[in-house]
């Protein structure tokens, strides 16, 4: 089976190493045959190729990867892929989020379908478990540990007492945070996971704007020593639930208590977890980004368009985002506590308290109000 490969960044060159070096009799039978690259100097390749139509309009190759990144001209690549009845494969998890119902339809309309497990959780098989799960199964809910850049700023800072500016700077020495860690740090990264987790595990397509989503740029030592003297573990977290005619999500900081699975993931690692009737809670653990793991998700789903092994074909249902039954305490730090007015429960600081119960609405729609940059908000796990 004969691949286009879009992009030979991180992700595209581990997917061409991994089936250029045919490990199993399964990778032996793929065949990457152009790659499309944006520069001339990174023509390394006999198969490279600055012009997307020699991808598109070669009759022999029946599937696109896409490893672009970006918004565009990823996603016009993609659905002019789908277009010519080529299937699509991405690890572009902002894409994806952003146009799932428009490539979703596209390659409804042309017989094809998209395939999107490296789009989150890296190497982790976050969404084929998710199809495992739901032939016997609805599922009703997900949590996860989304992002290992911010997990490993938050483990250092709190194991090592350090700076969010200091630590944040040696994750990009290390190379686990970009140089511009926005994504990351705001938590817009686990943002569209979560959108993308929705679609998958619920059937679901939601504007990922109405997803919730607080981040741990202004998080400080002093949030943190306040989270370890109660017991508690940090972490960003991402969470969806199905209530049928609309869809909670959002992305928050958690402090979870110290016996919770999550509280003790390391470093970059990610963890995912679905919750349904008769599985229960079911976990994955693991790397969630890197050239070789995010690629090898890649390759999975190749080698499952080519045993014809394809449960996408599911019908995508436009549901809105709505929070208000999300309700829980949330501490919060800011100067600005005037507009958390009625629903501070107890101070724990000069401008640190915790909430009462209070719905996610009610809290955002405070912070909001607040308009402090330096807000920091997490909600208290029960």
């Amino acid at each position: 089976m004969k691949i286009g490969l879009l992009g030979h960044g991180v992700v595209g060159r581990g997917v061409r190493e991994i089936i250029d070096e045919g490990a199993t009799w399964e990778v032996r039978e793929l065949e990457v045959k152009r790659i499309l690259v944006k520069d001339e100097f990174e023509m390394v390749d006999p198969r490279c190729t600055m012009d997307f139509s020699e991808i598109l309009n070669d009759p022999e190759i029946e599937i696109v990867v896409e490893c672009m990144g970006g918004l565009e001209p990823a996603h016009t690549y993609a659905k002019q892929a789908l277009e010519k009845g080529k299937y699509i494969v991405t690890s572009n998890k902002k894409m994806l989020a952003a146009y799932c119902e428009d490539l979703f339809a596209a390659a409804v309309a042309n017989g094809v379908t998209v395939h999107y497990e490296a789009s989150c959780g890296g190497g982790i098989p976050w969404m084929a478990s998710l199809d495992r799960t739901r032939r016997v199964d609805d599922i009703e809910s997900f949590r996860g540990i989304f992002n290992g850049t911010t997990n490993y700023i938050l483990e250092r800072m709190k194991k090592e007492g350090a700076d969010f500016s200091d630590v944040l700077k040696a994750a990009q020495e290390l190379g686990y945070a970009e140089r511009d860690p926005s994504d990351d740090i705001d938590g817009y990264d686990v943002r569209s996971k979560v959108a993308l987790s929705v679609v998958k595990a619920f059937d679901k397509v939601v504007d990922v704007s109405e997803i919730t989503t607080f981040g741990i740029r202004t998080i400080k030592k002093e949030d943190l020593a306040y989270c370890a003297a109660n017991g508690r573990t940090c972490k960003l977290i991402g969470t969806g639930t199905d209530h049928g005619d609309y869809v909670s999500a959002c992305v928050i900081p958690m402090f979870l208590k110290d016996e919770d699975i999550f509280s003790n993931i390391p470093l970059n690692f990610n963890v995912i977890e679905s919750n349904s009737k008769t599985l229960g809670a079911a976990a994955f653990v693991g790397q969630g980004a890197g050239s070789l793991p995010t690629a090898h998700a890649v390759v999975q789903n190749i080698i499952d368009i080519w045993k014809n092994q394809d449960p996408e074909i599911n019908e995508k249902f436009v549901k809105p985002v709505d929070n208000q039954t999300h309700k829980g305490v949330f501490y919060v730090r800011t100067a600005k506590q005037a507009a958390f007015s009625g629903l501070i429960d107890r101070h724990v600081s000069e401008l640190a308290f915790v909430t009462k119960k209070i719905s996610l609405v009610e809290a955002a729609a405070a912070a909001a109000a607040a308009n402090d940059e330096t807000l920091f908000i997490a909600e208290v796990a029960e």
